[in-house]
């Protein structure tokens, strides 16, 4: 998850800082129409599951979020990040800090919500997702902590699980498909180490997860908890193929394919 501080920056260049903090009440602004035509350029989606298929409700509940904290855009590229879009923050008000309440729930914290700005709430949003659209247990761990369930896909669950790892280099995103990198001082999980044992997980807790929502060209769209302190749709340049490329805003090392059927 990316938590960070909220600053007051020149409308014409925001530069997004990764920075650990608790809450804060000033919002930022951005050069709106600039943005969002690096959103659109790609055109539109080519890959969308069926309608009705359980890969569709994670996208439906995903983005239900999204729209209820109103839809805050993240545009990433190779050297910085931007925010064409501000919406609602955790500690917005009652409405906002019960929603995360209720993403805490689904992993048995239910005395954290959104005034408690320093508990990073990324992993249990996506557990929320995962379980609001009917995955069980076995299909998708909940947890707090997003190492717990990517350690679970690398392991011998091939039988069960609803994900499946791969190396970035390997497999290119497609909607409803898990992305995770590092972050903070976690440094760079070697892609090879997280795909043959998972026990490389247990030493680099400070990972974020998104769900990838879209695909258009040379970009990919995901949505994720707690990034910018609110529930984001980034939009993540890939490389040839679509795949992954890591960099020092998103040290991406793992996607985690949906085997779902679509």
């Amino acid at each position: 998850m990316i938590i960070t501080h909220r600053i007051k920056l020149a409308p014409f260049a925001l530069i997004i800082l990764f920075l650990v903090s608790g809450c804060s009440s000033k919002k930022i602004t951005s050069n709106q129409g600039a943005e969002n035509a690096k959103l659109n350029a790609a055109g539109p989606s080519t890959d969308r599951p069926r309608r009705g298929s359980r890969v569709d409700q994670i996208l439906k509940t995903a983005e239900a979020e999204w729209d209820f904290f109103g839809k805050q855009s993240v545009i990433i590229d190779d050297s910085h990040e931007s925010m064409p879009l501000v919406g609602k923050w955790e500690d917005d008000g009652e409405a906002y800090a019960n929603r995360v309440n209720v993403y805490w729930r689904s992993v048995g914290k239910p005395r954290l919500d959104g005034y408690d700005c320093k508990q990073p709430w990324s992993a249990a949003f996506i557990s929320w997702v995962m379980q609001t659209s009917g995955l069980s247990d076995l299909e998708f761990p909940p947890s707090d902590a997003h190492w717990n369930y990517i350690r679970y896909f690398a392991g011998n669950h091939q039988a069960t699980a609803a994900f499946t790892p791969h190396k970035i280099n390997d497999y290119s995103p497609r909607p409803g498909d898990l992305i995770c990198a590092t972050r903070g001082n976690s440094g760079f999980i070697p892609v090879y180490d997280a795909m043959d044992t998972g026990s490389v997980l247990m030493g680099h807790t400070k990972l974020h997860c998104d769900i990838v929502t879209d695909v258009r060209g040379n970009q990919v769209d995901a949505l994720g908890g707690n990034v910018r302190n609110s529930v984001s749709k980034s939009t993540i340049e890939t490389g040839p193929n679509g795949r992954l490329k890591p960099s020092e805003r998103r040290p991406w090392f793992v996607v985690l394919e949906n085997r779902l059927a679509r």
